[in-house]
Formats: C-alpha cells, structure tokens, sequence
C-alpha cells in the first residue's frame, strides 16, 4: 500500500449581488463558455491521464438527508470540517507499545478510519484515503453518487431492495460441501485477482478506504483505464461489436464509440462473481466520460436489467486529478493473510466435527420396542 496524495477539489466562485449598478444581473445572464477538451494525435477529446473519485460522498444517501440532492453549505462545512479533524487526530503518534487493539482517538467515527486499527494491524490515517470532500458534480455538493429521487438503488420489479451493496461476489460457489476452506470459495479481492468494492466497476465507485486511482490511456482502436485496486485493466474496443458466445471477462465485454467530445462505453456479460447489486447475467452499464474542464472529467453510468428492474437507473460524479502517477499494487508480495484465513477457517471446521462426534457419542441409545 502506498500513501496517496489528497486533493483539494477546486473552490466555487461566489457572487455577492450588487443591485444599485446592476452588476450581478450582467455576471448571471453571461453563460459559461462550453469548455472544449484538448485532442489526441489520433483526433480523439484527451481524457487520458492520472485521476482520481475519492469523496466523502456515499454511494446511496443517508436516510437522514431524505430527497435532499444537494448538501447546504453549513452541511458541506460541517462534513469537511470533521473529516479534516479526523485526518488531524489520526496523524498523532501512535503507542509503539499499544498492541493491536490501539483504538484512533474517540472523535473518530467514521468506519473507514477505524477499520485502520484494532485487530487488522493497521494504524493512523495516513494510510488511508478515503476523500476528505464532498462530490461536487456541476459545482452542486452532493448528497450522494446515485440519482435516483431518494439517492437509493431503486427496488426490484419483486418490490424488495437489492440487498447485495455492490462489491464484487466470491470466487466459487458459496454452496460448495468445503466453503471457506478451499480458495477458490474466497473473495477476489482476498485472492489478489481483482480489486474489493467496485474501483474496476463497471458502473465505477470509490471503495471508501485508499488506492481510487485510475490511470486511462487511449490509442486509435482502444481505450484502456488501469484500476490502481489491484492492477486491473479494463479494455474498451472502439467501434467494435460485443461477443456473441457466453464467454464473461472480468469487467465484462466493453465496447465504445465517441459521441461529441463524450466517450460512450456499454458493457455485457459481465461474469456472475462481479455481480451488481446482484445483477449480472442480464445487466448492462452503460457510461459516459466527458471531460468539462482542464481538472474535471464528469462520468455518468446508467444500470440496466429488466429481470431486475422496471426501467434503468444511475448516478454520476465528476474525477479530479491525482497528483504522481499509478505504481504496482503489490497484493501478494509479503502476504500472508489467505494461507491464514485458511489455517483458521480448517481448525474451526475440524473443531467443529469433532464436537459433532463427541455429542453423537454422548447421546442416549433409545429402547428398541
């Protein structure tokens, strides 16, 4: 793990109307010129690059905040304000002989920055970037990266709510006769495979903890986005057709097309254990990447399932750049928390039977009559 560098994301202008010269009513009535990207060599909008969507901004709304889409700005301040007194406290220095139960200070409460300590090893938020602001998207703070009325994942045409979060499904079958001692029953984030959360997407969100970070590069037939959690690539083919077997890639089959300055990607068959709020053999993602400024690429995503749901869904956000560039994520390299996991999970199994057959040898014969 590597620290990573938190970034500002820009400041708003604010105008303080002047209604004696009429000034204000000048600036309001002057639109904003469109911004027009840069190209590429090969006549493609540059959106390549180092970027980066850490946010305090959840992925779904907090129930408290309701149908409220945008954060007032005595909200805004108070969300930056404790996580920039979080961030403070857990720089302090930490008790070289406090052991693994060392707990952040009290004030903390946000569950990433403790789930830096306590039996995980881990300690203060150096480690972390999590974001330390709220998503601005057209300069509006918001609320949360899902649009729906209520900031929430719509229910299903069954009227319940998708209880899986998002984060990528397990390796193997959770059914299989040895679940959780085989590896292949793991999660792939646990196997070093793919990334936790949903970094690689598709749809793409923040993991809520450190490594949001993308690298997109483009050439004249593809565009790639290397997912710093963990070393994933992604492939989007230009003006391609999608695969016509059953064949499921990790991040499913990608296609794109510009329209405007505005790249268009759609993806299929994306493989069951990437599931998305347990949509995956019907799902498509559609997203669009728009760059609107020298330091904003806005990304929209639309979800769409209809076993799932009655009409599609979806969200947006804007990247802003991350300062140096994407290195190695070294997962196995020194690890030895699967091979523990295992261990464990073997010596549980093998307790477990043993007290099985211990109670089956205690039990009382019955009288045969």
């Amino acid at each position: 793990m590597k620290l990573l560098s938190k970034l500002a994301l820009g400041t708003a202008l604010c105008l303080t109307p002047v209604a004696a010269s009429g000034l204000y009513q000048a600036i309001a009535q002057a639109a904003p010129a469109p911004y027009t990207p840069p190209m590429t060599k090969f006549g493609q909008p540059d959106i390549g690059g180092y970027w980066a969507n850490s946010t305090l901004t959840p992925i779904t709304r907090a129930a408290k905040y309701k149908d409220e889409k945008v954060f007032t700005p005595e909200q805004v301040k108070q969300l930056e304000g404790a996580a920039a007194t979080e961030f403070q406290e857990g720089q302090e220095r930490t008790d070289p002989n406090g052991g693994a139960e060392y707990k952040n200070p009290t004030t903390v409460e946000r569950p990433e920055f403790k789930a830096a300590g306590g039996a995980v090893g881990g300690y203060n938020t150096f480690w972390l970037d999590p974001g330390n602001q709220i998503m601005r998207v057209k300069g509006e703070p918001r609320t949360s990266l899902i649009t729906t009325p209520d900031g929430q994942v719509p229910k299903t045409i069954s009227g319940k709510r998708p209880s899986q979060y998002g984060g990528y499904g397990r390796g193997g079958s959770k059914d299989h006769p040895y679940a959780n001692l085989d590896y292949e029953t793991r999660s792939m984030g646990e196997r070093c495979i793919i990334g936790f959360g949903r970094n690689g997407g598709p749809p793409m969100f923040p993991n809520g903890f450190y490594n949001n970070d993308y690298q997109i590069i483009q050439t004249p037939k593809n565009v790639m986005i290397e997912v710093e959690m963990n070393h994933d690539t992604r492939i989007i083919r230009l003006d391609a057709k999608h695969r016509t077997d059953d064949v499921r890639p990790y991040f499913g089959d990608s296609i794109g097309h510009w329209e405007g300055n505005t790249l268009v990607v759609e993806t299929n068959h994306i493989p069951e254990s990437q599931a998305f709020m347990g949509s995956w053999k019907d799902l498509t993602v559609t997203e669009r990447f728009t760059r609107t400024a020298p330091d904003r690429l806005y990304y929209q995503f639309t979800v769409s399932d209809p076993t799932m749901w009655a009409e599609p869904w979806g969200g947006e956000y804007e990247f802003h750049p991350m300062k140096g560039v994407i290195y190695e994520y070294a997962c196995h390299e020194g690890n030895y928390a699967l091979p523990g996991i295992l261990s464990g999970n073997k010596s549980d199994y093998e307790k477990a039977e043993a007290a099985d057959k211990d109670k089956a040898k205690a039990k009382p014969v019955s009288a045969k009559h």
